[in-house]
């Protein structure tokens, strides 16, 4: 979330403000999953506007419930279909791992300038057809610089003193002597995620570049995006207005 995040400031796309919410549409598709849910909590406290795709209905109304609890001030949209609010998403994770070359959802219904992060094992889009949409930006992970000069590593097919964030985080519980396992496995605890972000950021870990699936993106890479995103929306806009997804209650029941 912290690579999805840091590619929306950089392609100044979303109203961005200090201190408040982004006033934008944020969209989980596989919402109710391990990964899915955190997601899910980590863009409620980010995004004014939250969107939870599931073909688990009662799974969804349950896990709304508990986001709003902890974010009440977020609209929140329950669905089992991507495609029903799929056009006006600013943000789309993919968290389904449904494999097997099944479709999860369909980029060229994407707005120009989404940012889609696929978080799924294997991953839910295909590299065929991240190459269909050059107007969004399609991440597959966010890779952390670790602290220190003097960093001693293995090659894993990173720049040096870079790790990928699952190795990451187990350096940051060698740190603090927590000689334990942490967010592995289908019951991620959300407090847990919390806690080692906060441990992230007290041994000096951060972001170092955002991943897809040709590689590290550069300045560049995403500045490019934003241009094409740019240019199709402006083209978008000449053919007449588009239809946006509606504003309903927080803690609306019905679900489709």
């Amino acid at each position: 979330m912290r690579a999805a995040a840091d590619a929306g400031r950089r392609m100044g796309l979303m109203t961005v403000e200090r201190g408040k919410k982004l006033k934008g549409n944020a969209m989980v598709v596989g919402a109710t999953g391990a990964i899915g849910s955190v997601c899910c909590r980590l863009l409620a406290m980010a995004f004014t506007d939250l969107y939870l795709v599931d073909v688990r209905h009662s799974k969804l109304l349950a896990l709304r419930e508990s986001i709003l609890d902890e974010t009440p001030e977020t609209r929140i949209e329950i669905s089992t279909r991507a495609d029903k609010y799929l056009a006006d998403m600013d943000v789309i994770v993919t968290a389904t791992s449904a494999g097997g070359g099944k479709s999860v959802i369909d980029i060229m219904k994407v707005k120009p300038g989404c940012i889609i992060t696929d978080v799924a094992r294997p991953l839910d889009l295909s590299k065929e057809d991240v190459a269909k949409r050059p107007d969004v930006l399609v991440i597959e992970s966010g890779e952390i610089l670790l602290p220190g000069d003097n960093v001693e590593m293995k090659d894993i097919g990173l720049p040096p003193r870079v790790a990928y964030a699952c190795l990451a985080e187990t350096i940051v519980l060698a740190l603090e002597g927590r000689y334990e396992i942490f967010t592995i496995g289908r019951e991620i605890e959300w407090q847990k995620v919390k806690e080692i972000y906060k441990l992230g950021i007290k041994h000096g870990m951060k972001l170092a570049a955002i991943s897809g699936v040709n590689g590290v993106f550069s300045d560049a890479d995403i500045a490019e995006v934003a241009r094409l995103a740019k240019e199709a929306r402006g083209a978008q806009a000449l053919e007449g207005p588009v239809k946006t997804a509606p504003r309903r209650a927080a803690r609306k029941k019905s679900a489709e």
